[in-house]
C-alpha cells in the first residue's frame, strides 16, 4: 500500500472508532488530524469536506460487511450442498466470528449514521439504505432457497424473516454494549439460528381434541 493510500485508511480508521464511539456530529476534523499525525491540507487532499469523509466511511464499512458475508456463505456452501445445512453451517460461523471479537462488536456504522442522517447528504443515505437492503436480500434469498426442498411453516413470511436477521443483528449489537457482555451478539445470532431451524422443522400433525378437553379449555 502506497504511503496515500496508507493515510487514508488511517484517517478513516480513526474516524471510524470515533463516529462509533460517541456519533458523527461529535466527531471533529481536527481530532482526527491531531490523531493522524498529519496537516489539515493532508485531511483535505483525502476528503474535501466532513460529508465525504461519511460517504467513504460509508463505502468501506459496507464493503468489509460484504466480504464477511461473502466468505462465511461461501465457506457454509463448501461445507453442506444442501440450502437448509449450509445456511445452519453460516450462521453457526457469523456466530463464532462475532465471538471472536476480543472486546465484542465495536457498533453498527449504519445504524450510528441512521440517528444523525441529517448531517449527511442523500447519497450517504443511500448507500446505506442500499447496503441494508442488499443484505436482506441475501438472507432472503438463503431462505427461499430452502423453502424450495423445506416447506416453511404456515404464517411466517420469509421476507419477514430476513430482515428480523438484519434486527438480530443490531440489536444483539447494541445489547452487547448495553450490558457489558460481548457475547450476547454471539448468542442470538445462535438463537436465530434455532428459529431458522424450527421454521423449516416438520410440522407436528394436528391431533383432534376429545370433546371434555374442548371444553375443558
Amino acid at each position: 500500500m502506497r504511503k496515500g493510500a496508507e493515510t487514508r485508511e488511517r484517517i478513516l480508521e480513526i474516524a471510524e472508532a470515533s463516529v462509533l464511539a460517541k456519533g458523527f456530529g461529535a466527531t471533529s476534523i481536527e481530532e482526527v488530524i491531531a490523531e493522524a499525525g498529519i496537516t489539515k491540507s493532508g485531511f483535505f487532499y483525502h476528503f474535501k469536506d466532513k460529508n465525504e469523509l461519511a460517504r467513504a466511511l460509508m463505502l468501506r464499512y459496507v464493503e468489509e460487511n460484504d466480504r464477511i458475508f461473502d466468505d462465511v456463505f461461501h465457506r457454509g456452501r463448501q461445507l453442506s450442498d444442501d440450502p437448509l445445512q449450509s445456511f445452519l453451517i453460516t450462521l453457526k460461523l457469523l456466530a463464532e466470528l462475532m465471538g471472536d471479537l476480543p472486546n465484542g462488536h465495536p457498533g453498527c456504522l449504519i445504524a450510528t449514521f441512521t440517528y444523525q442522517e441529517r448531517l449527511f447528504d442523500r447519497s450517504v443515505r443511500d448507500i446505506a439504505t442500499a447496503a441494508v437492503r442488499s443484505w436482506n436480500g441475501r438472507f432472503r434469498d438463503a431462505l427461499n432457497e430452502i423453502a424450495a426442498v423445506y416447506p416453511a411453516r404456515k404464517g411466517m413470511d420469509l421476507e419477514d424473516v430476513a430482515i428480523m436477521f438484519s434486527c438480530v443483528i443490531d440489536g444483539g449489537i447494541i445489547m452487547s454494549r448495553g450490558l457489558g457482555d460481548p457475547r450476547v451478539l454471539e448468542r442470538q445470532i445462535l438463537a436465530f439460528r434455532n428459529v431458522v431451524k424450527m421454521l423449516f422443522a416438520p410440522a407436528a400433525p394436528e391431533t383432534m381434541l376429545p370433546p371434555t378437553a374442548i371444553a375443558a379449555e
